[in-house]
């Protein structure tokens, strides 16, 4: 095993954590690995040629051209955030176990809920739902790594921030001033890592299968076809969840309008083993029950 394994990663300390806990398994079966961290970047200046490779992840594509270049073999992403078609080239090569898949409120005080109030985030799927449950509330947008925006939370004026558990847990800075939201559902693969290798690198790929969590895959496949088949290239207010309980397989997906007032759900069993297509399924019913109109309107609204 001469080769040298390079791992990318982007430099946040969450991203970094997630990079080392790929690196110590790699390194259990006994492969040599280097960590080369990459500064994401929104506004990349991307060639045409790059463009025509599909790079769409505003969050990954500094890495997929890292990787397209050969400056790293292999990439370590939160699953949630890596675009549901992958640029050519590169393939999935491992989920690893699933972290937590909750929300969380980070709050000042929770005597909020009753009245009116303001919550901070940058996500789309948890303004609509947070909407759809207090609608007399105002939501603001929040962007940065984890440190950033509970940073952000202290100096301004509002009353809660709402922040994906697993990040927080991973670096452990979550505040003991803090609820679950168990009745947001999640966004697609949330609290899952995936790692991404080129298809044409044989050795680092194989490598990196050997890392691949079985029941986890299931659940995220699942849940990125069902947002894959929604949303169709375009952000929307999108959740999905599946859980394997007793070889049977429990899936909720959820589609809301921007603000909140419409919300079409999906709630569906099936043998786990039975799992190709059952995203696909899923979304369909919420395309034929008023997810097409809704998802024109969506697009609409963010043109």
């Amino acid at each position: 095993m001469s080769k040298t394994i390079r791992i990318g990663t982007r430099d946040s300390q969450l991203a970094l954590w997630q990079a080392h806990t790929v690196q110590d398994q790699l390194e259990a079966l006994g492969y040599n690995t280097e960590i080369i961290s990459v500064k994401s970047t929104g506004d990349l200046l991307l060639d045409k040629p790059l463009y025509e490779l599909g790079i769409t992840g505003i969050f990954t594509k500094t890495l997929d051209i890292a990787m397209i270049n050969g400056t790293v073999d292999i990439a370590v992403h939160s699953m949630k955030d890596v675009p549901t078609r992958l640029p050519k080239g590169i393939v999935q090569s491992a989920v690893l176990p699933r972290a937590n898949t909750q929300d969380i409120l980070v709050y000042k005080d929770l005597d909020f809920l009753k009245f009116n109030g303001t919550i901070a985030t940058g996500s789309l799927r948890r303004q609509a739902q947070w909407l759809n449950k207090y609608p007399s509330h105002k939501v603001v947008d929040l962007r940065g790594n984890v440190n950033t925006r509970l940073q952000k939370l202290q100096d301004n004026p509002w009353n809660g921030a709402i922040f994906a558990k697993a990040g927080l847990e991973r670096i452990e800075v979550l505040p003991q001033n803090h609820i679950d939201l168990d009745w947001m559902v999640p966004a697609p693969a949330q609290g899952a890592m995936v790692v991404v290798s080129m298809e044409n690198d044989a050795f680092s790929t194989e490598a990196v299968r050997k890392l691949n969590d079985s029941a986890t895959y299931i659940c995220t496949h699942v849940e990125r076809e069902f947002l894959q088949v929604l949303e169709g290239g375009c952000t929307a207010p999108i959740g999905a969840l599946a859980k394997i309980e007793q070889d049977n397989l429990h899936f909720e997906g959820v589609l809301l309008s921007l603000d909140g007032k419409q919300k079409l759900m999906v709630k569906k069993s099936i043998p786990a083993n039975e799992y190709i297509h059952f995203g696909k399924l899923c979304a369909q019913e919420i395309l034929d029950n008023g997810g097409k109109e809704l998802m024109v309107e969506i697009k609409k609204e963010l043109a």
